[in-house]
């Protein structure tokens, strides 16, 4: 044989012999990454959980912080290495329901439900004056970041129960708390599950900030009715009276390219919920994997697994990225 395509032979088996090795690599997917929320709100601790009990099966899980679910539920479906994502309930509906933007179309038909988790609290913390959520009339509000949930929800009460602020401010929960305390505003809205963490630990009883109950019977009709229990924070005196919206696990997997290993991620959720309950969040003991998403589609993997064999710590800035979930939900609130 000439000696030229010995040469090329043996070059072409050693390529073929690198490429393999990488190909299998890949096709082990034993890397995933989930975008939460808020470093120090629920959802990202819900998500250092997870990352916590799937590393003990050699899946290594990158927890992304974000400024929400209106952020979150674009990244699982446009941002590589965003595979999965904590949603609320009413961004998904709202997603589903605005069919006519074909942007928020493709996101309702790729996007797919794994789990619905817990529920998240909405959390009106107000200044001594504020006693009813009817008590923001003509009052400068903090309704969260455009991206995330907090702000649709925020958006969403005030149409529901016709209360008209003053100012609406499109803030994040560091920034609005800070206002609050500072006298800027009159209150701010935290749709989370409690105990947030930063309620917990960044609120005292000397700033003079309390949870005021949500009793407005229209919202009520809208929203589950829950309670946020007495000493839940070290500053809270008594129950208070609230409503909550569920958060959903979703996921996008292109190409199914990460079935197996969203697959696997569910299995360990399953089969070890206690251990999640024991070590987690104290929310882990309200989820419940046998609810439905009603409207949704149930991500298949989740159904049809077999067994086989780097996180951000800061805040999310605040600058405004491009995301239709963020211009739609704008377009239907314009004046």
């Amino acid at each position: 044989m000439d000696k030229r395509v010995i040469v090329m032979v043996w070059v072409a088996m050693m390529v073929l012999a690198g490429f393999l090795p990488a190909m299998a690599a890949e096709n082990e997917q034993d890397f995933l990454g989930i975008i939460t929320g808020d470093v120090k709100g629920t959802a990202h601790q819900i998500g250092m959980d997870i990352k916590s009990l799937v590393m003990r099966s050699n899946i290594h899980l990158a927890v992304f912080n974000s400024s929400g679910s209106v952020e979150n539920i674009y990244a699982v479906y446009q941002r590589p290495g965003n595979h999965m994502g904590l949603v609320q309930s009413d961004v998904l509906a709202f997603v589903a329901k605005v069919r006519s933007d074909p942007r928020l179309k493709l996101i309702a038909d790729k996007i797919k439900w794994v789990f619905p988790l817990y529920n998240q609290e909405i959390h009106l913390l107000g200044k001594g004056e504020i006693h009813s959520f009817t008590d923001l009339t003509d009052r400068r509000v903090a309704i969260g970041h455009e991206e995330s949930g907090t702000y649709l929800t925020s958006r969403l009460l005030f149409e529901l129960s016709g209360v008209h602020p003053r100012q609406m401010l499109a803030i994040g929960n560091s920034q609005a708390l800070a206002a609050l305390k500072a006298g800027s505003i009159d209150a701010m809205i935290a749709v989370d599950g409690f105990p947030v963490e930063r309620l917990a630990l960044e609120v005292s009883a000397a700033d003079g900030l309390h949870l005021v109950p949500i009793n407005h019977e229209a919202i009520r009709a809208f929203y589950p009715t829950t309670r946020i229990p007495a000493g839940t924070y070290p500053w809270q005196a008594a129950d208070v009276d609230t409503v909550s919206v569920k958060t959903v696990l979703v996921a996008y997997d292109f190409r199914n390219r990460h079935c197996i290993t969203i697959g696997n991620v569910a299995r360990l959720i399953t089969e070890n919920l206690d251990w999640l309950r024991f070590n987690g969040h104290p929310k882990w003991n309200a989820v419940d994997l046998n609810e439905a998403v009603i409207g949704w589609e149930r991500y298949a993997c989740v159904k049809t697994y077999t067994p086989i064999a780097i996180e951000a710590e800061t805040e999310p800035s605040p600058v405004r990225k491009p995301n239709p979930v963020a211009d739609a939900i704008e377009a239907v609130f314009r004046p």
